[in-house]
């Protein structure tokens, strides 16, 4: 099996850093402006560019872990093409991604410099080991702020909660329990409405679990993709 990460709005990833160190023949996609290439205008858009990529690399039983945004490309991908999946992990997501039109003005107006976005991102990045915020505060400077106003208005256009109960796959959700962007009762929804899906809710967890409590997340995820070898 391949498991496949895909990154979240105005991220990269980096946000999936330990897993890559844990699951050795994994791959985490930069989606296309994060921050090389130009962004896609929809999740329609990453979908069909994620698919090309593992369509060009030849990658078969395919797990895809998407994380907020990259679960809606994930979803997508799950209600669209699921004979080529083996699985999906749907991480700090939801089937509809409203976003605070505070946040969508902020991300319009950044104001001057560098420290408005850093400032912006660091906040999620609060509970993350220290020594990961240098690396994270310079990708998020590469990707910059256009590209996540872009992506963030792709997922206020996201809405996939007619349909998910059209999805089959072998499902694991995943979030953190204080995770306020994709809060508890999105993941709480997901599992409701996926056939078979399974939940996992992180104690302590925010919406960057997966590098917060990277251990835990690591032990699910090996957990589900066991389950699928069965």
């Amino acid at each position: 099996m391949k498991l496949i990460f895909l990154h979240g709005a105005g991220s990269s990833s980096l946000a999936f850093y330990y897993q890559l160190r844990h699951f050795r023949n994994s791959k985490a996609i930069d989606l296309p402006g994060h921050p090389n290439g130009a962004a896609c205008p929809d999740i329609d858009g990453y979908l069909e560019w994620v698919r090309g990529f593992i369509s060009a690399r030849r990658y078969k039983n395919v797990v895809l872990c998407g994380h907020s945004m990259g679960g809606a490309i994930t979803l997508q991908y799950a209600l669209r093409y699921p004979e080529e999946l083996r699985g999906i992990i749907l991480l700090s997501t939801g089937g509809r991604l409203r976003v605070d039109p505070q946040y969508l003005e902020r991300c319009q107006d950044p104001g001057e410099g560098k420290e408005p976005l850093l400032d912006s991102h660091l906040k999620f990045y609060e509970s993350v080991e220290r020594d990961m915020h240098p690396v994270l505060a310079q990708r998020a400077l590469e990707v910059g702020p256009e590209v996540e106003l872009n992506d963030l208005k792709a997922c206020d256009r996201f809405d996939v909660m007619d349909k998910l109960h059209q999805i089959k796959l072998p499902t694991y959700v995943m979030c953190g329990s204080e995770d306020e962007m994709t809060p508890v009762k999105y993941s709480n929804y997901l599992t409701d409405k996926i056939e078979n899906a399974q939940q996992s809710v992180i104690a302590g967890g925010s919406h960057f679990v997966q590098l917060e409590k990277f251990q835990r997340v690591n032990e699910k995820i090996e957990g589900f993709m066991a389950s699928l070898k069965d």
